[in-house]
């Protein structure tokens, strides 16, 4: 059984959740372990190393600064760690303008920094469960997260989490929406997804844990180191995790056997809903 995933108190909290990583390069990578654990009717657990992409969008800060990284990485180009921006929003719109528009939408200010925590291209291949983009306003202060969550359907959904008054979000906080997308054929699209996040310079954190009619479900954690991205740390991630994304899906196929074979009960896939964005708190 894989350790517990760390508590929000282990990670030094602010009054608010400032990114601390502002000032910081516009393309960084994270290293750490992806960790999820199933509580009923079986309990299971597994964890894995994972490797993700910390990119500053307003003012395509990252795109100007990825010519940097060397041939090995591409921003909207064909290289083996990749960005493309297509794979995010509406697939055409600027994704600066895209985020923004969708928090002016519902009355959030985001006039500020915005970086967007994903998972890389490897080799050309992406798989995108969930990826955050953290919008803040003009001094700083984070006002809103958009969870862009993607099943292996080719659907997508996205939660914004924000509160009701467009105030500061508050470090390590409970952030809750009602699920309304199909993820997994082994929980139904009901209850509540709880969200936390902590940021560090060095260190990110993100809490999803799923509850039902009967309490917590699934826990689920991605954390990381982050580095600023230098062509070395490019080579790193491919050398290291080159069959990251294949991994995903492998993995999910895999734990979904395992569950099947426990006999845990499987639900038809629904309709996704009709709207791309469903508000949280």
């Amino acid at each position: 059984m894989p350790p517990a995933a760390p508590r929000p108190e282990a990670m030094t909290a602010s009054a608010g959740l400032r990114d601390a990583a502002l000032d910081g390069a516009p393309i960084q990578f994270g290293f750490g372990p992806i960790r999820h654990s199933r509580l009923r009717p079986v309990r299971h657990d597994f964890s894995y190393a994972g490797c993700f992409l910390r990119l500053r969008i307003d003012g395509e800060a990252a795109r100007k600064a990825a010519p940097t990284l060397g041939r090995f990485f591409g921003y909207d180009r064909a290289a083996p760690v990749s960005f493309r921006s297509a794979d995010h929003g509406d697939g055409t719109t600027p994704l600066e303008h895209w985020v923004r528009s969708l928090c002016q939408q519902d009355g959030i200010e985001t006039n500020g920094p915005i970086w967007l925590h994903t998972f890389p291209r490897m080799l050309g291949y992406a798989f995108k469960p969930v990826s955050f983009w953290f919008c803040h306003r003009a001094d700083g202060e984070l006002v809103a997260v958009l969870a862009e969550v993607n099943n292996t359907f080719g659907e997508r959904h996205c939660y914004l989490l924000a509160q009701p008054d467009a105030q500061p979000l508050v470090q390590g906080r409970e952030l809750r929406a009602r699920k309304v997308f199909h993820v997994s054929p082994f929980c139904e699209v009901e209850g509540d997804y709880v969200f936390r996040f902590m940021n560090r310079p060095d260190r990110s954190l993100a809490r999803i844990d799923y509850h039902d009619a009967s309490g917590p479900l699934l826990l689920t954690s991605l954390s990381g180191q982050l580095q600023p991205a230098t062509p070395a740390r490019v080579r790193h991630a491919l050398l290291g995790q080159p069959l990251f994304t294949l991994g995903v899906i492998a993995r999910i196929h895999l734990q979904a056997l395992q569950l099947w074979r426990a006999r845990v009960p499987f639900h038809r896939k629904p309709e996704p809903p009709e709207a791309l964005v469903s508000r949280g708190l």
